[in-house]
């Protein structure tokens, strides 16, 4: 029988992507209303790997990260997508989201990544959310899986978990 031990903290960080850079310091005052400050922030990359949201949020779409200084005990990680889904409509206009909030959360092996959708990699968790790895750390970097969305590989995003990486591992000592 294995012995049952208690989860790390982690560090949360969410993904925007969105039009309108006016809009990005508004939605970010949401997000550090539950997370705390902002310690790290890398951005704007053009978002033009797929027309999924073009629809709905129009053309010459950006992403954005952040990641925030409190650390946070990975439980109940649903109510975080739920939250983020309330800012998106918070700034929606006539139905149409304006800004796309990612939550997610890193630790010393992977990138978790939450979704309202299911898929055949994603864990139910709970409020109609699911959570999947979209990367894991080995042998001294992060690693992509065959699900792993292609802008979540680029050489812009690794770098940005390699140093939100390196600040969760000062701040978990």
């Amino acid at each position: 029988m294995g012995k049952i031990k208690e989860a790390k903290y982690v560090k949360v960080f969410c993904g925007l992507i969105y039009r309108d850079e006016e809009l990005v310091g508004k939605v970010k005052e949401f997000l550090e209303k539950k997370w705390g400050r902002v310690d790290f922030e890398v951005g704007p990359f053009p978002f033009n790997f797929t027309d999924y949201y073009q629809e709905e949020m129009g053309k010459d779409l950006k992403r954005r990260f952040f990641s925030f200084e409190n650390l946070v005990f990975p439980e109940n990680v649903w109510e975080w997508k739920i939250y983020t889904n309330k800012i998106e409509e918070i700034f929606s206009e006539n139905g149409k989201r304006k800004v796309n909030i990612d939550p997610g959360y890193i630790d010393f092996s992977k990138v978790v990544l939450l979704s309202t959708k299911d898929f055949y990699h994603r864990i139910y968790i709970g409020k109609g959310i699911y959570a999947e790895v979209t990367l894991y750390f080995q042998k001294g970097d992060f690693r992509d899986f065959p699900w792993t969305y292609p802008d979540y590989k680029t050489e812009n995003y690794i770098n940005f978990f390699r140093k939100i990486r390196e600040i969760y591992k000062k701040s978990i000592k």
